[in-house]
């Protein structure tokens, strides 16, 4: 960014796909969604981010990193605003989530015990794939 926009603190869409790596698709749908608050525009309507606006999309991309739905994220949009008092709602919705990712983790951990299991199989197999049996199989059921 130039200094100008620096000292300004107003950036364009393209600067702030730049910083952030998200589209400029994914900022309009952020803003239509009311993730971002609504975008000062120009009189020719290019919108013009602040660094407020650049610091709710940094708290949107680390919360989605922790895997908290976008609907999650407007949640704690508004308890950002307040976090004293929302500190109780903060920390059930957190733990709703650490929750939902131990369920995944074990999920996981069986996956890659059958995986591990199948590659041995089929690392002793002479005749045929184990792999492909066994994804034959678990399909049929279905």
């Amino acid at each position: 960014m130039t200094t100008k926009q620096i000292k300004s603190n107003h950036y364009k869409i393209s600067d702030v796909t730049k910083v952030t790596c998200l589209s400029a698709d994914t900022l309009r749908y952020y803003e239509k969604i009311g993730l971002l608050k609504k975008i000062n525009r120009t009189p020719s309507g290019i919108r013009h981010y602040t660094d407020d606006d650049l610091s709710r999309l940094r708290f949107i991309l680390r919360a989605k990193a922790m895997n908290f739905t976008l609907h999650e994220i407007s949640d704690l949009l508004q308890m950002r605003e307040n976090p004293g008092r929302a500190k109780k709602s903060v920390r059930e919705l957190t733990q709703n989530k650490l929750t939902e990712v131990e369920e995944h983790l074990k999920t996981l951990g069986t996956l890659r015990n059958e995986l591990t299991l199948l590659i041995n199989l089929c690392t002793g197999s002479k005749d045929g794939c184990p792999i492909i049996d066994d994804i034959n199989q678990k399909t049929q059921s279905v």
